[in-house]
Order: structure tokens, then C-alpha cells, then sequence
């Protein structure tokens, strides 16, 4: 896959210049050109920041077929694990909030505490 062209080509429907990429990426003009013409490999990150100046998913940047790909399957009636049903799910969503809504440290923190537990446990 060469994702220099795709992103030239849907700049160009899109009738975006490179200097208009350039403004709204925040990456300079001459960057923007190597990517499209293969000279540099863009980080994700990079990726991200060009779908979004293009007002478009990431996957479109990246995934060749005709049609858009199947969405995973993350929640529903096949999964059964205990937080895809019932009381679990319910628990897991504001589990899910709850960390949202963290700062960065309070986090890391909290993963910390969990590694202990789980460290603790499997020593004993």
C-alpha cells in the first residue's frame, strides 16, 4: 500500500492544496510532500492529523477496498466475557466513565496499584 498516493489523491478530491494542508495539519508543506511522494513514512499520529484535515476516518487512508471494512464485534451477544451482559456490562460502562474522566497521573496510578495487587497474588 502506498499511503503517499491515497493521501495525494484524496487531497486532491477533497481540492486541497498543499498549502492548505500545511495550515491545517500544522505540518510543513515540504513534509507533506515527501509523504505523498513516498520519500517518508508518516507516524500515526501523522496519519491521524491528515485524516482529520481531510474531514475523514483514518481507516479510509489506509484500507484499499471497495467497501468500508466489518466493524469488530467489541459488545453483544457473542462475547461472554463478564462485562459484555447483564450487571457486568453495566458495572464495566461506568468503570469505563470513571477512568474517562481521570487525569493522565491519576491513571497511571491506578495501573500501578493494579500491577501490585495482581503481583502480590500470583507470589502467594
Amino acid at each position: 500500500m502506498d499511503v503517499g498516493n491515497r493521501l495525494k489523491e484524496f487531497r486532491e478530491l477533497k481540492g486541497l492544496t498543499q498549502s492548505e494542508m500545511e495550515e491545517s495539519t500544522g505540518l510543513l508543506r515540504g513534509y507533506i510532500s515527501r509523504v505523498e511522494n513516498g520519500h517518508t513514512v508518516p507516524t500515526l499520529e501523522t496519519l491521524e492529523r491528515f485524516a482529520r484535515a481531510l474531514d475523514m476516518p483514518l481507516y479510509q487512508l489506509l484500507y484499499e477496498g471497495e467497501k468500508p471494512p466489518r466493524p469488530l464485534k467489541t459488545q453483544g451477544e457473542d462475547m461472554d466475557d463478564w462485562a459484555s451482559q447483564g450487571k457486568g456490562r453495566r458495572i464495566f460502562s461506568k468503570l469505563q466513565n470513571a477512568i474517562q474522566k481521570m487525569t493522565g497521573a491519576d491513571r497511571a496510578l491506578l495501573l500501578y496499584m493494579a500491577a501490585k495487587i495482581v503481583g502480590k497474588k500470583s507470589r502467594a
